[in-house]
């Protein structure tokens, strides 16, 4: 409120609204190997930045770029987003990464990486203090492998072929846990690897023609984006399916065993709300996630003329009828 002087003042008074140091809203940039972040976990996303106050369309301005797997992209979408002075840089999976750590920038990365240790890959220095510009969710989840090999053979107790399908962009000792598990075992394997999802047609119809009886889909940022596909694919070959993403499920594939995506981003937002208060990357340590559930797709399990056994009935998180 701003009063003018002398006799004035007593009977005219104007207000005018208080101004803001800066009123532009804050710039959180996304960028993604894959197709774009589902609709789910980027509302967990959104949501859980309000609770540090951060709205979109107010005061927080999300921008997005996703490479859709084309490589060649990414550096160019990254200079997009580093053009826009972004506060912080979502990045998803480990090529989003290496690509952002190796540009050099101070611009903070707050990563959701499923596929990478982050220490043994260099991106951090330790998981309880990182260091550097780079924090997040990692999951090296090489571990899963068996716990899927054994779905697999819960479901078929005759199962001894099956198929790999794996990501090159991806590091490759989710797929060497994989091998070992198999082999020891006794399991035979084929592995058929992807660049895009252009190439999941491809893979399938091998695995089909090799006479793989299951496949296993190794977690990438291209796959949760593609359930509905992987989907089709799965009851057109009538090879049933497992991976890490719940996601793929509920689109129609038959079991999946994995951490949540939605608590992932919601995690994931926290960072960003910390790291736009002032909080440093480096003092964040890393998460991993410590939850896992088991989903299974009742009406794909009976159109792959499946019987689910009691056994993995009792252990299963949940349904999709």
């Amino acid at each position: 409120m701003i009063s003018f002087g002398g006799a004035l003042a007593a009977s005219r008074v104007i207000s005018v609204p208080q101004a803001r140091a800066d009123s532009r809203p804050v710039h959180v940039g996304i960028l993604g190997y894959g197709a774009g972040v589902l609709s789910h976990p980027l509302k967990a996303f959104r949501e859980s930045l309000v609770e540090f106050g951060y709205v979109e369309g107010q005061n927080l301005a999300i921008d997005q770029r996703y490479a859709n797997g084309r490589r060649e992209k990414v550096s160019g979408y990254l200079a997009d987003l580093l053009a826009l002075r972004v506060r912080a840089l979502v990045v998803v999976g480990p090529y989003v990464l290496k690509t952002a750590k190796s540009a050099g920038t101070d611009t903070p990365i707050v990563a959701i990486d499923l596929e990478s240790d982050p220490v043994a890959a260099g991106f951090v220095t330790s998981l309880a203090r990182p260091g550097g510009n780079v924090t997040g969710t990692f999951l090296d989840q090489a571990s899963l492998s068996g716990k899927w090999l054994e779905l697999l053979k819960d479901m078929n107790p005759k199962l001894s072929r099956i198929a790999v399908i794996w990501d090159s962009s991806t590091p490759s000792y989710q797929l060497e846990a994989l091998t070992a598990g198999a082999k020891s075992i006794a399991m035979q394997q084929e592995t058929l690897t992807i660049t895009t999802h252009h190439d999941f047609k491809d893979a399938f119809a091998a695995a089909s023609r090799s006479h793989a009886e299951a496949i296993v889909i190794l977690s990438s940022p291209l796959v949760s984006q593609y359930g509905e596909l992987l989907a089709n694919l799965s009851v057109a070959h009538r090879l049933p399916t497992v991976s890490m993403f719940r996601e793929n499920v509920t689109a129609g594939c038959l079991m999946a065993y994995g951490p949540s995506l939605v608590d992932g981003w919601r995690r994931l937002a926290s960072f960003v709300g910390r790291v736009l208060k002032g909080a440093k990357p480096g003092d964040l340590p890393i998460e991993r996630p410590t939850t896992f559930e088991l989903v299974i797709n009742l009406k794909t399990a009976k159109a792959l003329g499946l019987t689910i056994p009691p056994s993995l009935l009792a252990r299963a998180d949940e349904f999709i009828q």
